[in-house]
């Protein structure tokens, strides 16, 4: 069958392979998935079906880990709402490029048999792991799903070659498992061992705590679905529920009080022109906003920025963070650096607007990026790093180095994925969370808020569709774990030494 059928079988068993990825976590069968795509690759007659194989095999990776991107067109009436589904296998054409160009590129490789070798192997795994990073920037990047997160209960090596690193130590496993039953055991053996010792590196690296905390914290959800966001009838209703799960007057003074993506529609910084604040002034808008806090507490929320041209005129907006204080101050703000393609800009507007396509995000201005990772210092209640909902999936680029946080805040707005974007989004910050050594605080409208620790843990949370709090303390950061320090370039170092492996056993047979 694997002779007669490889096209099918390479699509069929890459949709099987996303069923490894949050929700279903079926990691068994991915790996067996990707032992047979290995198989198919090595036995492919020509650079053509290798290509081909490599491509069908991503585009049903894809288009099954990616559905929920369908969901979120149901929220959006400027298009119909099965043109989701088209975006889905369109965007999964395109992303299908960088296994299929692993694939193509393994083929080409020297061999001395038509086999999945223990050398084919090593330099499949590079390959893989360095698409893999190519696709988190090329064209902006979509780093979403990396074949890594699967292994996110038992990837301690994270901790030194992030999650690209892990996803080629997967890509090892998988490959010892075709290797086991092909009967090649010394081969085998050999890869789960190299796989093994990096994994125990990474387990005894035992981070050392790089300071107590005792800060309290209140992570909100209230519920609120994405069809009543831009609802103003519904504003009253979604900012009500927003106060009461903040509320606590017999709460420790001196909170964090999380609040999710976008959580507020007004304008709270000074200068804006009237018309932006009526009937209330910013003054008025922040004092509204943090009286469900208490003394002493700070209110971080997401909410929108604006810049103008200079006759007063709107031209584009940021998706940001305020810090506020008890007394409606400013203390500090972040703006989103990576943005969604597709929903707070839309690729190539000037051509796909032309053919009645939008962003999923209304409104007629232009979001803008911010400057990337930052701290913001909270005092003596910490430093506290930034990540926007989608920016929270881009390894090594979450904090920044040079002044490093003790916890990342990734406020999102998950309500318009469905049920299986949500838990893929968590599992993928609490892959940061194990990178860093930081811990992570997520708040969302309606589900999954949570809070990780800084080894990617999952200490609470609240599911989707429910309103609630977390109340607790904020978790102790490590100190930096070696990817903290040095980033992607210990995993791409990774591939470089699969590859020498793979060349010095192809020249120096035993």
């Amino acid at each position: 069958m694997i002779q007669r059928f490889p096209k099918w079988l390479a699509l069929l068993a890459g949709g099987l392979s996303a069923t490894g990825f949050a929700p279903l976590n079926l990691w068994p069968v991915t790996l067996a998935c990707m032992a047979l795509l290995i198989h198919l690759i090595a036995t492919a007659p020509s650079r053509k079906a290798a290509f081909s194989r490599g491509w069908l095999f991503g585009l049903g990776q894809f288009t099954i880990g990616l559905n929920w991107i369908a969901i979120a067109f149901t929220y959006q009436d400027a298009m119909p709402h099965w043109l989701g589904w088209v975006a889905v296998v369109g965007l999964s054409c395109y992303l299908a490029l960088f296994p299929a160009l692993a694939t193509l590129l393994a083929h080409l490789l020297p061999r001395k048999t038509a086999a999945a070798d223990i050398c084919f192997i090593l330099a499949f795994a590079a390959l893989w792991l360095v698409t893999e990073w190519m696709r988190a920037w090329v064209f902006t990047g979509f780093a979403w799903n990396p074949l890594g997160v699967i292994a996110l209960e038992f990837g301690w090596a994270a901790r030194l070659v992030g999650t690209y690193g892990l996803g080629a130590l997967v890509m090892l496993i998988a490959g010892a498992l075709l290797q086991g039953v092909q009967r090649q055991w010394k081969p085998a053996l050999g890869l789960f061992a190299g796989v093994a010792l990096l994994s125990l590196g990474g387990w005894t690296l035992a981070p050392s705590p790089a300071g107590f905390t005792r800060t309290p914290i209140t992570v909100v959800q209230p519920n609120n679905d994405q069809s009543d966001k831009y609802d103003p009838v519904m504003a009253a209703r979604n900012f009500a529920r927003l106060v009461d799960q903040t509320v606590d007057r017999k709460a420790r003074p001196g909170r964090i009080v999380f609040w999710p993506e976008a959580a507020t529609e007004d304008f709270v910084e000074d200068g804006y022109p009237r018309r932006y604040y009526y009937p209330e002034t910013p003054a008025g808008i922040r004092a509204r906003l943090t009286r469900p806090i208490n003394d002493g507490d700070l209110l971080v929320t997401g909410g929108v920025k604006l810049d103008f041209d200079r006759n007063g005129r709107a031209i584009a907006a940021a998706n940001s963070v305020f810090v506020f204080s008890s007394q409606a101050e400013i203390l500090g703000s972040y703006d989103k650096s990576h943005l969604v393609p597709g929903g707070e800009y839309l690729p190539y507007e000037e051509i796909l607007g032309q053919i009645g396509l939008s962003r999923l995000v209304p409104g007629t201005l232009g979001f803008t990026p911010g400057p990337g990772a930052q701290t913001l210092d909270l005092g003596r209640l910490g430093r506290m790093g930034l990540q926007i909902c989608y920016e929270i999936v881009f390894s090594g680029e979450v904090a920044d180095r040079n002044n490093r946080p003790d916890f990342i805040f990734n406020p999102s707005n998950d309500a318009w994925f469905g049920p299986w974007g949500p838990p893929q989004h968590l599992a993928q910050a609490r892959m940061r969370g194990l990178e860093e050594g930081l811990p992570v605080i997520r708040s969302t409208p309606t589900g999954i808020s949570a809070v990780v620790d800084a080894d990617g843990r999952l200490l609470d949370s609240i599911a989707h569709h429910k309103a609630g709090h977390i109340d607790t303390v904020l978790p102790r950061a490590h100190a930096a774990t070696p990817f903290a320090l040095w980033g992607n370039a210990l995993a791409l170092g990774l591939a470089g030494l699969l590859l020498l492996f793979a060349v010095a056993l192809r020249a120096f047979p035993r």
